[in-house]
């Protein structure tokens, strides 16, 4: 992790990437671009093809914008969360079909209200003035034509906070060639070492490549976390790994990759969360929460890869797992 050099920029007056395009005219054309993609859709690794002004693709979402819940999230990484938390904006829906998806009532059944641009525009700003640290996008994938043009509204009323972009990682590079330039950090999950298992636990195809070309396209925009003189992350990438019960050997891959691929300055942030969920219970491996073994072993893996900034603090076990080094 990096710090922000001692300018205006790291004492807390970061401008977000965002404002610049702004001023510019080139995010309105941006969403212009963003909303003519829907016409055939190739926004994620599913590349439908779908025009979702008539129909919903595999995401099961056309034009409209639907968000489950808002509110200031304290349980982000720490730089995220730093400060009076993360103003995390969670839209319903997915394109991933995970048997153990952990927000399964948003993300699989859809559970949430339909929104207009200008009232997402105003969440963002709402939690903004509730002293969010950043605006954070929760599953924004497969509504990124209408984040867009709500970020560009938001920004017009005063919006300056750092956009999280946090997705499944399952991300096409037609979307995020839309995103460059406006993302500050990106939050992508690393879920799956190969394309098999993720075809069998989340039913998408060739999540592996996908993800590893996204993860390096997010890398290349916005390079290492940067944090400020109080430790908020600025800009910059996260990148998530979910352990799960009886698939060590996934994360093993999972962890290698990251670190042989990707580099030991990324900051890695090692998730216990895992509880059974959704259909998660027909499944021998993930009926279970993981132990404090598994996680310890994951941990242990990581600090041997040499991985610089680690972020495994335990949200479950009694002791921090950095205790045990």
């Amino acid at each position: 992790m990096h710090a922000v050099p001692d300018t205006p920029a790291g004492r807390g007056c970061y401008e977000p990437a965002y404002l610049s395009l702004y001023q510019s005219g080139i995010l309105a054309e941006r969403v212009h671009l963003a909303r003519e993609a829907l016409r055939c859709c190739r926004l994620c690794g599913w590349q439908c093809g779908i025009d979702r002004n008539l129909s919903v693709g595999p995401c099961r979402v056309g034009i409209d914008l639907a968000v489950s819940t808002a509110y200031l999230h304290q349980g982000e990484e720490r730089p995220l969360s730093q400060g009076a938390g993360s103003g995390a904006i969670f839209f319903t829906l997915c394109e991933l079909r995970c048997q153990y998806c952990q927000t399964f009532r948003w993300n699989i059944q859809g559970k949430g209200a339909a929104i207009i641009t200008e009232r997402c525009a105003q969440l963002m700003l709402e939690l903004q003035d509730k002293g969010a640290s950043n605006i954070n996008l929760v599953t924004p994938t497969h509504v990124l034509p209408q984040v867009l043009e709500s970020v560009v509204i938001a920004a017009e009323r005063g919006l300056h906070l750092p956009l999280v972009w946090n997705s499944a990682g399952y991300d096409s590079l037609d979307a995020l060639r839309l995103l460059d330039g406006i993302v500050d950090i990106y939050l992508p999950d690393c879920k799956y070492g190969n394309s098999e298992l993720a075809r069998r636990l989340s039913g998408i195809p060739d999540y592996a490549e996908v993800n590893r070309q996204a993860l390096r396209e997010m890398a290349r925009q916005v390079g290492p976390l940067c944090t400020d003189s109080q430790g908020k992350a600025q800009r910059g990438l996260v990148v998530r790994h979910l352990v799960l019960p009886g698939y060590m050997q996934n994360t093993e891959e999972v962890l290698r990759w990251i670190a042989s691929e990707m580099g030991r300055d990324v900051y890695l942030s090692l998730m216990d969360q895992y509880v059974p969920a959704y259909r998660a219970w027909a499944n021998p491996n993930l009926n279970r929460t993981i132990s404090r073994g598994e996680f310890l072993q994951a941990y242990q893996l990581a600090r041997a890869l040499g991985f610089k900034s680690l972020d495994a603090s335990s949200v479950r076990f009694d002791q921090d797992i950095e205790g045990e080094w």
